[in-house]
């Protein structure tokens, strides 16, 4: 396209919708000026000193104070809404008395506290004017000042490691690129830190029974690297489904070899045991759970079932802090289980062989480890990974019928041609 066009067409536009405009006796703004405004990227920056002794922490102990900064290079005044997270190393989440905190402002800054902000597995504050919900503002080319005092407190769990504080915003348009910072506090004395896994396997009929309806698994745990979770365990298995409402789930776990229900949700079952100082000391744990439709199911057919599980602190934060997802099972209604449909023969005689018919079996089970579970399991067999389906029988019975009517059409037709020559 020429470039003299290229200019032309923004210019005829606008003609065009000014004339629209005093056609109907307004009067029209320029397209500008009903654009939003371009807002001014972040422009805040935090910096976090040097703490006041070598860096280390020790769960009890003394702790620490540095201080933490945010510059306004920017000629206006910018909101400033500060937050920091808690990172640790190691499995366990923190509970807020867990890290001891808090916050002074240095100089001009107005006078400053520290409120709680813990919504998931990270331990969390805000900072925020004395007695107000709100931030700060932080003057034009200026900056706000804050002493932080951290410390572990003694009922820092014992398989936790380092301490990482992060500093932020909320929201983080805030801060100008990479506007964050960070400190990190050594555990002193350091521990080996380890994993805690979790996994499902064992995947399977319920014991006693072939029937589609119920199924059985296993909820396995393990933990590796020192110390210990503080708070006892909890974990929830998780069932979703279109026909969720249809299904009256029912779960159970073997509570030292007797079945208890658990505690239904909307599809989360949180299961009636709990896992109390558990560590690598602990070896591998496995609970036995059962899932099967109930009374009031209204299900007709196969139904899969998409599986997660929960793990969580049984107290305090008990946000789930670790789990999987992925997993699925399979439960249809339980009269379906004593005489599955026998499967069509795939051969290719015109008629269906009665002696092909297929067994399923009804105890079919799926393993999964490494946290991870992707099989199904059911009581019936697909008919799709034979290649035939119920109307195989009729197809051959009528290609067959085809074939005979027109074998007594060419007959029919070679006698009437013999006729004719003999007249």
């Amino acid at each position: 396209m020429p470039a003299r066009t290229a200019v032309r067409r923004p210019v005829r536009a606008a003609a065009a919708a000014a004339v629209v405009a005093a056609v109907a006796g307004t009067a029209l703004a320029p397209l500008s000026a009903f654009a939003a405004p371009a807002e001014d990227g972040g422009v805040l920056q935090i910096t976090m000193g040097a703490p006041d002794h070598d860096g280390k922490l020790k769960p009890g102990g003394t702790p620490g104070t540095f201080e933490l900064t945010v510059t306004n290079r920017s000629d206006k005044v910018r909101a400033f809404h500060p937050s920091i997270s808690g990172i640790p190393t190691g499995p366990s989440p923190l509970q807020q008395n867990d890290v001891t905190f808090q916050v002074e402002a240095v100089g001009d800054t107005p006078a400053s506290e520290s409120a709680v902000l813990q919504q998931d597995s990270v331990w969390r504050r805000v900072l925020r004017p004395t007695g107000k919900t709100g931030g700060f503002e932080v003057p034009a080319g200026g900056k706000l000042t804050w002493k932080v005092t951290v410390g572990l407190g003694a009922s820092y769990p014992t398989n936790l490691g380092d301490f990482e504080l992060r500093a932020s915003t909320t929201p983080e348009s805030e801060l100008a690129k990479d506007g964050g910072a960070s400190l990190t506090f050594k555990r002193d004395p350091a521990v080996k830190v380890g994993e805690f896994n979790t996994w499902i396997d064992g995947i399977g009929a319920c014991e006693g029974s072939t029937a589609p309806d119920c199924r059985e698994l296993n909820m396995k745990y393990v933990a590796t690297g020192e110390g210990r979770f503080n708070t006892a365990l909890g974990s929830r298995l998780v069932l979703k489904s279109p026909e969720l409402d249809s299904a009256d789930l029912q779960v159970r776990a073997q509570v030292d070899g007797k079945w208890q229900d658990a505690k239904a949700d909307s599809g989360k079952f949180t299961l009636p045991v709990a896992l109390k100082d558990f560590g690598a000391a602990s070896g591998e744990r496995s609970t036995r759970v059962q899932i099967k439709l109930g009374p009031k199911s209204k299900l007709t057919k196969v139904t899969a079932f998409e599986m997660a599980t929960d793990v969580f602190l049984n107290e305090g934060n008990t946000y789930p802090f670790t789990g999987i997802k992925g997993g699925k099972i399979d439960l249809a209604p339980a009269q379906g289980a004593s005489s599955p449909s026998p499967s069509p023969s795939t051969s290719a005689s015109p008629s269906p062989s009665a002696s092909a018919s297929a067994s399923p079996s009804a105890s079919a089970s799926t393993t999964a480890a490494g946290g991870t579970t992707t099989g199904t399991t059911g009581s019936s067999g697909s008919l799709a990974s034979t290649g035939a389906d119920s109307n195989t029988g009729l197809y051959s019975a009528l290609a067959a019928a085809l074939v005979a009517a027109g074998g007594a059409a060419v007959w029919l037709g070679a006698r009437r041609r013999r006729a004719a020559s003999q007249a």
